[in-house]
C-alpha cells in the first residue's frame, strides 16, 4: 500500500512537530517546508529524523518560504501531496503591530500562494488542505463562547491577515470545489511552545525561580482570559478534518476559560509555591504565601496596543460531527510544561 504524502508548512514550530509525529505514526510520508536561516531551526523535529531509519525515511525537509510563489509552486509540484497542512505564519500578535506588512505577506498572501499552487498544478481534485486559522479572528466581538457562526471582528494586524486567509480558503472551496478546511484554533500550548509566548514564558520562569536561577517573573495583562488547550490534542483534530467526505470549518477549543493570572498560579503551584496576588493594575504583585517574597510583577512593557480581554471557544461542532474532545486539563498542561523546563534547566 502506497503511503499518503503530507506537506506541512511551519513544520519546525510547535504544531508542526506534534503533527509530524502523529502523521508518521499513521504511516504517512511527511514533507516539511523550512525557511532557510543562518541558525539551525529544526530542533523540534530533529528527533523524528534520528529515532529510527524508518521514520527518517518518512520525514523530508525542503527549503522554502511562504513569501516565494515560485518556490512554493516548485515544492508542491515535486511532492504531489495528498494533504497540505498550512501551519506557517508570523504567529505573534504583539509582533504583528511592529511588522504589519510582513505579517500580511506571510499570513495572508502566503495562504493564497499555496492555494494557487495547488490550483495551477491541477491538484485541486486530489490534494486536501488544512488552514491554521485563529481565534484572533473574533477580536473584541461580545458574543461568547465563539462558534463557527460568531461574527469576526479582528483588532490586530495578525488577526486581519488571518481573516484574509480564512475567506480566501472559503472562496477557493466554493469557486474551485477544492477540499479546503479552516481550523479556528484557540490558544494551544505545550512544552514545545516558544518562550516568546506568555505560557512558555511563565513555565520557564517558574522553573528558573524554583531552581534559584531567576528572582521575578514580569508579565503584562494578567486579566487577559483565554481558552488554553494542549497542542497535542489539537493536531489530531487537524488530521480528522481532512478525513471527512466534505470540507468544512471547525472551532478548536476546550470551552474553558482561564486568565493569565490563573495560568501563572497553576504553574507555581506545581512546584509547591502558593502564589497570593495583591494590588491591582500595574501595581499588582504575585507573592509567595510562605516566604512573603514577590515572585511576579506587572510591567507596562508587555501590554499590547490593543488586546482582547476574553476568548473562549465552543467546539460542539467538532465534538458532534468528528467525535473530537480535548483531553488535557489546565493543571495537566501547566505541569507538563513546568516539568519540561525544570529538566531543561537542570541539564544546562
Amino acid at each position: 500500500m502506497v503511503a499518503k504524502k503530507a506537506l506541512i508548512t511551519g513544520i519546525t514550530g510547535q504544531d508542526g512537530a506534534y503533527l509530524s509525529r502523529l502523521l508518521i505514526d499513521k504511516g504517512y510520508e511527511v514533507h516539511g517546508i523550512v525557511r532557510r536561516s543562518s541558525d539551525h531551526n529544526t530542533a523540534r523535529v530533529d528527533q523524528l529524523r534520528t529515532d529510527s531509519n524508518q521514520q527518517a525515511a518518512r520525514l523530508n525537509l525542503h527549503f522554502g518560504d511562504l513569501t516565494d510563489s515560485a518556490g512554493i509552486m516548485s515544492i508542491v509540484e515535486s511532492v504531489q501531496p495528498d494533504e497540505i497542512y498550512n501551519l506557517g505564519a508570523q504567529s505573534q500578535v504583539d509582533i504583528s503591530f511592529s511588522t504589519p506588512l510582513y505579517t500580511a505577506d506571510v499570513d495572508g498572501l502566503g495562504t493564497l500562494r499555496l492555494l494557487e499552487a495547488v490550483r495551477v498544478l491541477g491538484l485541486a481534485n486530489t490534494t486536501r488542505i488544512y488552514q491554521a486559522s485563529t481565534s484572533d479572528l473574533y477580536g473584541k466581538g461580545s458574543a461568547s463562547p465563539k462558534c463557527e457562526q460568531t461574527p469576526f471582528e479582528p483588532n490586530s494586524p495578525y488577526g486581519i491577515a488571518k481573516l484574509y486567509s480564512y475567506w480566501t480558503c472559503v472562496n477557493y472551496r466554493e469557486a474551485y470545489d477544492m477540499y479546503v478546511c479552516n481550523g479556528i484554533l484557540f490558544n494551544h500550548e505545550s512544552p514545545l511552545r516558544g518562550e516568546n509566548f506568555v505560557t512558555r514564558k511563565i513555565s520557564s520562569a517558574v522553573a528558573r525561580i524554583k531552581l534559584g536561577k531567576q528572582d521575578v517573573l514580569q508579565l503584562g495583562n494578567l486579566d487577559a482570559t483565554r481558552d488554553f488547550g494542549f497542542a497535542g490534542d489539537y493536531v489530531e483534530l487537524m488530521w480528522l478534518m481532512l478525513q471527512q467526505d466534505a470540507a468544512d470549518d471547525y472551532v478548536m477549543a476546550t470551552g474553558k476559560l482561564s486568565s493569565v493570572r490563573e495560568f501563572a498560579r497553576a504553574a507555581f503551584a506545581h512546584v509547591g509555591i502558593e502564589l497570593r496576588f495583591e494590588g491591582s493594575g500595574l501595581d499588582e504583585r504575585g507573592i509567595d504565601a510562605a516566604s512573603g517574597k514577590t515572585l511576579l510583577t506587572v510591567s507596562k512593557e508587555f501590554f499590547r496596543p490593543t488586546d482582547v480581554d476574553l476568548l473562549v471557544g465552543d467546539a460542539s461542532k467538532a465534538r458532534q460531527q468528528l467525535g473530537w474532545t480535548p483531553s488535557t486539563t489546565l493543571q495537566e498542561l501547566t505541569a507538563m510544561m513546568v516539568d519540561f523546563d525544570l529538566q531543561r534547566e537542570q541539564n544546562l
